[in-house]
Formats: structure tokens, sequence, C-alpha cells
């Protein structure tokens, strides 16, 4: 026996071998079936699952210089063969030669461990009719003909899950189960004909809109009867208990939740403000389209370098470059301050003008129950998805987001992921929440100041305002920071000490606070005459045309401390906001003309209500795209402009489903009731 594999172990070297397996320390059952693989390969006829097997393997393709690099063969065409004792499993190994960095798709008998994987290719033990299976990269190509290994990964034919993934995805259940029972028990009460309402119910409905009092009784008696009587509880006190409970269940139910979300009418609250709901969604656009552009330029594009000089040669790629397409998250800080400041002001009214600890933590507990249940509940959703999911070949972006959500979860649950480096933020797109209620938390001592004397409330807007551009700039001169390049997500440093942080992004934020305090407390008109409101139009589109011009002239990343480059980094946030802060005061003050009928088109209305969620799932549906695809994508403007339509249709559809069963039914609770 031992002799007869000796023997074919000497045949099979004359074709296809192993090398110098010895060498290679690969395991016996490893060896053995890639021997196998490799014997029936080099048949007259090559059976089936051999030939399956080695045309599976990354090959070299055309555009090399274009970016064309990475190899990642056929993942399914590999997972269907099977062949004598063995299956065949999709291995990738990532190598780096020279200035280049890339992966090629290898399929191997699932008997190789990932271990004896990177010793087969540090050995260079994969060779068929003495050719190398991972041959490299033409030198003309490279300048080095050397190939380092940097790792090798085999993707798994099975889903695994850990304790993590599976308590997301109870988390996802059980959210998702509570209003969709809300709902049924709602339907089933209304379609019985011999219920009539009871004093229970029309208490629960009074509790449910906010006062407890009925037919000019008080909060403790009802029908003359009181809720405590010598020392025992009323059967009417249960009846209120039990009407929390049903006030929950109709917070929670279809019916209440998804009132008002389709309505192309604006709110009575926020009919004043009408032009917001175009700029919101405007903005909301402007992110998705941009993200639909740039997630696959990390790691899925064939011509990487042909999309590069494209975006940074013509202003028409405005919408999908990482310079101005961001001031959009600018555009939404602006519009959070606004509204937190005129949220604020409206209780400061509501209680008599005045401001309390116990309002402050009433304001910001609601801008908590605002953000939060959707939030965790996206966290969790991309944890339970990620998964799930089988990758293809572009895996590795996405596993390292749950790697990231399994370690450093508590920070979303904290809002304060945006002060953790960039490489450990779970989910990495919500860092904005956690910024937005970090500034979110000030405008009560803002507030504050601005009602305590004006003088200083000037004097410390002025220097928030200054720190915050000088901050910025210094940050952008020393560390050589871009301001416009289409990899700049990538760039650790700019997202690290830059983007994500609080003292650099304040600007626009504080200007929201400004422009609400002026809206909500103005006693008469701030423009007065046309041509006032003419000058403002004028240098408000003349900024704006500006801010995205020079961000071309400032297209190069410098090698030195640049002094343009730092002030344009440090001016142009606060800039934008301000120009779109003259837009919505133009608006409002009657000097908004046909920008202000097409900002208040009532189309813009629901599209506004399910923005929020929208946000935070149209990530998921580009990472699953992109992490899906067995090839990579290649680039034309048709291709990307099918990608974001497609990208929006599922984001519309699954951010209303999200709004009615997630977001609302929190909005609806009332403090008592939770």
């Amino acid at each position: 026996m031992a002799i007869g594999w000796i023997v074919f172990l000497l045949l099979v070297n004359n074709s296809g071998t192993l090398g110098n397996y010895h060498d290679c320390n690969v395991s016996q059952r490893c060896m053995k079936d890639i021997n196998i693989f490799l014997w029936d390969l080099n048949q007259d006829e090559p059976k089936e699952y051999a030939t399956l097997m080695y045309d599976s393997f990354g090959k070299m393709g055309s555009s090399v210089k274009d970016g064309n690099v990475n190899q990642p063969g056929s993942l399914q065409q590999c997972r269907s063969a099977i062949g004598p004792g063995f299956s065949a499993q999709y291995c990738q190994v990532f190598l780096k030669q020279g200035a280049i960095q890339y992966f090629v798709g290898i399929c191997l008998p699932d008997s190789c461990r990932e271990q004896d994987v990177e010793r087969i290719v540090q050995c260079d033990g994969l060779q068929f009719n003495q050719r190398s299976l991972l041959s490299p990269l033409p030198p003309i190509l490279t300048n080095q003909s050397y190939q380092d290994i940097i790792m090798t990964h085999c993707l798994a034919d099975a889903v695994t899950l850990d304790a993590s993934s599976v308590a997301c995805m109870c988390v996802c259940c059980v959210m998702l189960a509570i209003p969709l029972a809300a709902t049924l028990l709602r339907a089933l009460r209304r379609s019985d004909p011999s219920r009539m309402v009871s004093p229970t119910e029309h208490i629960s409905l009074s509790n449910f809109y906010g006062t407890l009092k009925s037919n000019g009784l008080s909060g403790n008696e009802v029908n003359g009867q009181t809720l405590q009587e010598n020392g025992r509880i009323n059967p009417v006190a249960e009846d209120i208990s039990q009407s929390c409970l049903s006030s929950c269940f109709r917070a929670f139910a279809l019916q209440t939740t998804s009132k008002g979300v389709f309505s192309t009418l604006p709110s009575v609250q926020s009919d004043k403000y009408a032009s917001l709901n175009g700029i919101r969604v405007l903005s909301l656009l402007w992110i998705i389209c941009g993200h639909s552009a740039q997630f696959p330029v990390i790691n899925n594009l064939d011509n990487y370098k042909t999309w590069r000089k494209a975006v940074q040669s013509s202003p028409t790629y405005v919408l999908t470059i990482s310079g101005p397409v961001f001031l959009a998250v600018d555009t939404f800080l602006l519009l959070g301050g606004l509204l937190s400041a005129r949220s604020l002001l409206s209780s400061i009214n509501k209680a008599e003008d005045h401001l309390s600890l116990g309002l402050v933590a009433n304001y910001l507990f609601k801008r908590i129950k605002r953000i939060q249940p959707l939030h965790l509940f996206t966290m969790c959703l991309t944890v339970s998805l990620i998964s799930l999911v089988q990758w293809g070949p572009y895996w590795f972006p996405f596993v390292e987001t749950l790697m990231d959500c399994k370690a450093y979860w508590w920070a979303n649950v904290l809002l304060i992921s945006n002060l953790l480096p960039v490489h450990e933020i779970c989910i990495p797109w919500t860092w904005y929440l956690s910024l937005d209620f970090q500034c979110y938390a000030t405008t009560p001592l803002l507030v504050y100041i601005y009602r305590f004397k004006r003088s200083v409330f000037a004097i410390v807007v002025g220097s928030l305002l200054v720190i915050s551009t000088v901050t910025s700039a210094a940050i952008t001169a020393c560390l050589h920071l871009p301001v416009f390049q289409p990899s700049t997500i990538t760039t650790d440093n700019y997202v690290l000490y830059y983007y994500v942080k609080p003292y650099t992004r304040y600007g626009p934020f504080l200007i929201g606070i400004l422009t609400g305090i002026h809206l909500t407390t103005k006693k008469g008109q701030l423009l007065k005459e046309k041509w006032q409101a003419a000058l403002g139009w004028f240098c408000c589109l003349s900024m704006m045309s500006l801010l995205i011009g020079l961000a071309y002239l400032l297209k190069e990343t410098p090698a030195y401390p640049s002094v343009a480059h730092a002030l344009y980094q440090g001016l142009h946030r606060p800039v934008w906001a301000l120009a779109v802060s003259w837009i919505i005061l133009a608006c409002e003050e009657g000097y908004g003309g046909f920008i202000k009928t097409f900002l208040s088109f009532g189309v813009w209305v629901p599209l506004s209500n399910i923005s929020f969620a929208c946000y935070l799932v149209h990530p998921i549906f580009i990472i699953l795209y992109n992490g899906l695809q067995e090839t990579p994508i290649h680039y034309t403007d048709i291709n990307f402009m099918y990608l974001f339509f497609g990208h929006l249709v599922l984001t519309l559809v699954v951010g209303c489903a999200l709004t009615v069963l997630i977001e609302k039914p929190y909005l609806f609770l009332k403090d008592k009731s939770i």
C-alpha cells in the first residue's frame, strides 16, 4: 500500500504537483487530496470536478494599469465541484507585489485548512504542468516580480452563528413582533360589534393624548368614584392601569403609526417651515447617491482609476465625490440645530417661560427616544445580516464591521461612537447620530445663556465658531489632509482626526441654533426691501458655487502644510450652513420665489417623514449588493445610475416600513406610559 502511494506521488509530480510538500509542512490529508485533484486534472479526459476546480482559479484580466488587479475566480463554480472523498472550498490569497495589493481566488479541497493554504502558497507548491497556479503579475505592470503574502482566507460554505448574532436576531424579531401583535389585537377589538366603549378606554384615550381629565373630572376622580378609598385601590384604578397597557398597544399599532406618514400636507406645527422638507429630502438623496458610488470604489471596481479620473475632472460628478457630497451632512446638522432650538424654546413657553433641569432632562430624553430605538434596531439588523449572508469574494469590509459591533456596540448605545478610532466604529455610518446628539445636548446651555444675557451669548457663540474653524484648519495643515479626493473615506487620518469629531463639525449645528432662535423669537421681518433679498440670494448662490468649485481647484492632497487647504477646510462647512440658512430665512419671509415653491412641494412631506429610517437603512442595501458580487463592478455612468435608483427604491420601501414599525411607536408613547 505504501509503495502504491509513492508511485502515485511520482506520477503526479510529472504533471501536476504540490511541489516540495514536505518542506511546506502541509497536513497529510490536504496533500493527498490536492494530488488526487491534480492527477485527475492531468488525464487525457480530465474529470468534471477537477476541470471545475481548475477553472475556478482567479486569473489575470485586462486593464491592470486601470485598477483591475483582483482575480476573484468563480466562487459558486468552485463550491459546486465534488471530488472523490472531498468537496471543493473557495479560498483567497491576499498578495502584495510592489505597490499593488490584490487577492487571487483559488479552489482547493475542503480538507485544507487556512494554515495549509498559506504554507502551500509560501513555498510555491501549487503547480500544474510546471506552471504555478498563482502566477505573479507581469513585471512590466508592477516593476517587481516577487509576491509577498499578506494573508489567506477560506470562505465557509455554511453560516455559523455565535451568541451575539443570535441575540441580535432575537432583538430584531421582538421589536418587529410587538407592533405587528398590537396591530392584530387592535384590528380584532375593532371588528367585535358587541364591544362598547367603556370608561376605561375613554380614560386611556385621554391619557394617550396627554391628559387624565375627562368631562371636567380630575385625574383621580371618575364618575364620582375616587381611585383610592379606605386605603384600598378602587376598581377604577385597576381600569386606569389597564388603560396604560391599552395605550401602549395603541401607540404600537400600525393603525396609529401609519397616520400622517403618507400625507402630502405638512403638519400644523411644521407648516411655517415647509421648505425644510425639501431641503431634508434633497440632502438625503445626495448622500445616498454619494454612498452608492463610493462604496463600490473601496474594493469592488475593476476600473478604479477611470472612475477617479472622471470625478476629479468634471463638476458634473458633484453628486458622487467625497468632497462636496458630504456638505449634505452639514445641511442635516444645520437643520438639527434649528429644530433643537425651536423645540426647546417651545417647551419653555409651555412651561410658563421657565427653564428647569427637569425640562432639560425631558428634552434630552425625547431625543434619545426619537433616535435610539431605530438606531439600535439597525445595528442588530446589520449584525444579523452580516452573520447570515454567505458573502462573495469581496467580504472583508463587512466582516470587519461585524467584529467592530461585537466589541464596541456599547459606544452606539452611549452615542459616543464618533469618538472611537475609525476602525472601531460599529456600523460606520451611524457616527452621525452620536455627533448629532452631542451637539443637541449643548442647545439647553446656549439657550440658557441667550435668555440670561445677550452680550454673553454673542461672545460664547463667536468663540465657539472661531474655535471650530481654527481647529479644523490646524488639523488639516498639520496632517496634510485633502479637501477633495474620491478615496478620502478610506484615509484613516481624515476620518480619525477630522471628519467625525464634534470640535470640527460643530459650526453648522451652532448656526442652526442661531437660525432657530431667530425664527422662533423674531418680532418682525428681517428682510424689508426686495434689493436686500436679491443681494442675499446672489451671495448665497455665489458662495455655494464657490465652495464646490474650490474643491476642484484644491483636489490634490498637499505634501506640506497648505494655507489654502487649511482655510477651505476650516471655513467651508460654516459658510455652507450660512448659505442654507439664508434659503430657509428667505423662504420663511416671503422672498423664496420658485425655490420656496419647489422646496415646499407636497411630495417632499412623506419622504421627509421617513428620511431618518432611509438614512439608517440605505447603506445596508449597498453593502449587501457589493458583498454578494462574485465579479468586480465596472464603472460607467449608466451602471452607477441604475445602482443609485435600485438602492433608492429599496431604501424607500424598507424605510417606510421601519418608520411605522420601529420609529413612530416610541414617539407616540408618553413618558408615563414607558
